[in-house]
């Protein structure tokens, strides 16, 4: 039984990495300044690390707290009030967030895997539990997104989230542009900075952004949405005439996460786009991120910041324990906000989804050359908006590069079959999605 003083908040810590460390340091720093705003005191109670040499980095205090190797010592602990998980993963994580969730312990994490992929069942646990699990830091780091749309955006009717949700991809995409670098120029830059991993792949495939965006459609749109659910391209495809082009023609590159409802149907997806150079999603560079949100009474609202790092995660993180904190009673306790996943929207399958597209192939250069593409597009629906024909490396051999029309994606993807085995066209370069954004 825990017969703790009510403002006096216990916090367990599982997993003491570079973000949690950040977090111990953030509360140590400001705990007289939080107390003063929410009136209650924030105390680091126990901490765990299955890696000890976690547990001895030279922070003020740290010795003085109680520590271990073993995540059962905060779990089964009844003087712990709130669990912060750090580990990152779904295993084992999810049996630690579980196992606190049903012993009625308030969770405050930033692991977007597991909130993507076990969300529903860690919130039925909550519920049961009468307790609540707060994730803020999941999605773009200190950028306020997901409490927003629990609380200040939850009167609207939102139809759709557009954002740069991944602070790696951007970097590199910036700096091809910037620096006229090649893709593995800018990904090797990039992980030299220590802003991309030794292995890449959650974000350069789109993973990272897809897990977020599974997140906060959840949240959008009231019905559940898992990382399986979202359609996903990478960036590894594009190149350093992508990025040019894009540019000669008034758009930028940027790796968006778009969701949207329309009708009853949800759509989800992570890809590469050509962004029009007026559109200040446009001019979202390096690390930082943005997500915009369309509401029927807010219109169009922009979160903007730091999407990675440890000082703006670890913002987040204490952020979330402060709106626990800021009600907490440990006689009566309840959701902060809850699960307002309530409804089941049905997916829209890709093919039926509706984009612009950017085409890059190289031809044979030679008269008759359009008329055969031209007639693959008209038999299957495809209108070009505009074309523009560049000298090819290659002699004898001519760059078409064509902006389509809004077009049905599988009968873009149908034509672009056809199209690649004509005898005048030597290879398709590029297909990359252009959203306008209006």
């Amino acid at each position: 039984m825990n017969n703790h003083n009510q403002d006096e908040i216990r916090i367990g810590m599982i997993g003491f990495g570079y973000i949690a460390s950040c977090v111990y340091r953030l509360i140590q720093e400001q705990n007289d300044y939080i107390a003063s705003k929410i009136g209650k005191r924030l105390h680091i109670a126990k901490i765990a690390d299955k890696d000890a040499n976690k547990l001895q980095k030279d922070l003020p205090g740290l010795s003085a707290i109680a520590q271990s190797r073993d995540a059962a010592d905060i779990l089964e602990d009844p003087d712990i009030d709130i669990v912060v998980e750090l580990i990152g993963g779904i295993v084992p994580a999810y049996d630690f967030v579980s196992k606190a969730l049903e012993g009625g312990k308030y969770v405050v994490t930033a692991n977007k895997d597991l909130i993507a992929n076990k969300g529903k069942k860690l919130f039925d646990l909550a519920q049961q539990a009468n307790v609540d699990i707060l994730f803020e830091a999941s999605v773009c780091g200190g950028i306020p997104i997901i409490g927003p749309l629990k609380s200040s955006l939850a009167s609207n009717h939102i139809s759709k989230i557009v954002g740069v949700v991944n602070g790696t991809t951007n970097y590199i995409l910036t700096r091809m542009e910037k620096d006229k670098l090649s893709f593995d120029q800018a990904l090797r830059m990039a992980q030299d900075l220590g802003y991309a991993e030794r292995d890449p792949s959650a974000d350069i495939e789109g993973y990272d952004a897809a897990c977020k965006l599974a997140i906060l459609s959840s949240i959008a749109f009231n019905s559940r949405v898992v990382l399986d659910d979202v359609y996903r391209e990478g960036i590894t495809s594009i190149k350093d005439c992508d990025i040019n082009n894009a540019r000669e023609m008034g758009y930028r590159i940027k790796l968006l996460a778009i969701g949207r409802q329309k009708e009853g149907k949800i759509t989800v997806k992570v890809h590469p786009a050509l962004v029009p150079q007026g559109h200040i999603l446009a001019s979202i560079e390096d690390t930082y991120n943005a997500v915009y949100v369309y509401g029927n009474y807010v219109d169009q609202v922009m979160s903007y910041g730091r999407g990675a790092g440890d000082r703006p995660t670890a913002s987040s993180v204490v952020g979330d324990i402060i709106k626990i904190a800021r009600r907490f009673d440990r006689d009566r306790k309840g959701p902060v906000y809850g699960c307002s996943c309530s409804e089941h929207k049905e997916l829209a399958h890709m093919d039926d989804d509706v984009s612009k597209f950017y085409l890059l192939m190289d031809v044979v250069d030679k008269p008759g050359v359009l008329a055969k593409i031209a007639r693959v597009f008209g038999d299957y629906s495809v209108s070009i908006q505009s074309m523009i024909q560049k000298q090819a490396e290659k002699e004898g051999t001519a760059r078409l590069i064509f902006i389509t029309h809004e077009v049905l994606n599988k009968n873009l993807d149908r034509s672009m079959h056809q199209v690649a085995n004509l005898d005048v066209v030597q290879e398709v370069l590029s297909v990359i999605r252009v959203e306008d954004l209006n």
